[in-house]
């Protein structure tokens, strides 16, 4: 597990508690911060707790004191339109990001390779680390496809970070730069969620 520490002794909302959620709630609790655990699932809510969040309604509470929202990439971010906690989270002035901008703050010294696309991301990252660990170089395999990020290890400046992105975790990770960037392919996918091709496109450039 990755501990995230830019976040001690501040309140930190989650919203959408599947893998990468919770893996959001275990990685900040770790690090010191108040997490305020949401989701419309109770049980959901209440494995939350056992990992050091406080079981929220977000959309109802006050907002006043929360810094950042840390959204599941399944929630409706913008399109077909913005879900409330987002809408709430926006006019309390708090910053809505994801799992993976939490990785990209951590700050660890390994290299990332980051893998996107709309057909293919899988293979082609399941094969680049295939690659790197059969060189016998330290490699972490996550992102999109099976393990959340901050569930990886923490990696040295030799390791290695292989990364599926889907667009919907690239719209939440403002300051993720990969040392290396795959775009294997851009066909229409997801419309619904990002309003248009063109709006997908932008995703998938970032």
């Amino acid at each position: 597990m990755i501990a995230v520490q830019g976040f001690k002794g501040r309140r930190v909302a989650v919203f959408g508690l599947a893998r990468s959620g919770l893996s959001a709630v275990r990685a900040l609790a770790a690090g010191g911060a108040e997490v305020l655990a949401g989701d419309d699932a109770a049980p959901r809510r209440a494995a939350a707790a056992t990992l050091g969040g406080q079981p929220a309604d977000l959309p109802a509470m006050d907002w006043r004191g929360i810094s950042t929202l840390v959204l599941s990439p399944g929630v409706p971010l913008t399109h077909p339109k913005p879900h409330p906690v987002v809408l709430r989270a926006r006019a309390a002035g708090a910053e809505v990001i994801g799992d993976v901008e939490l990785f990209a703050r951590a700050g660890l010294p390994a290299r990332k390779v980051g893998i996107t696309g709309t057909n293919g991301k899988s293979t082609t990252t399941a094969l680049i680390g295939h690659l790197l660990a059969a060189a016998g170089r330290p490699v972490q395999i996550g992102g999109n496809l099976g393990t959340p990020v901050l569930d990886l290890a923490a990696l040295g400046q030799d390791g290695t970070y292989v990364l599926e992105m889907s667009s919907y975790q690239i719209d939440l990770a403002p300051s993720l730069v990969c040392d290396v960037a795959v775009l294997l392919n851009i066909t229409p996918d997801h419309l619904d969620r990002h309003g248009s091709m063109d709006g997908y496109v932008a995703g998938k450039r970032r």
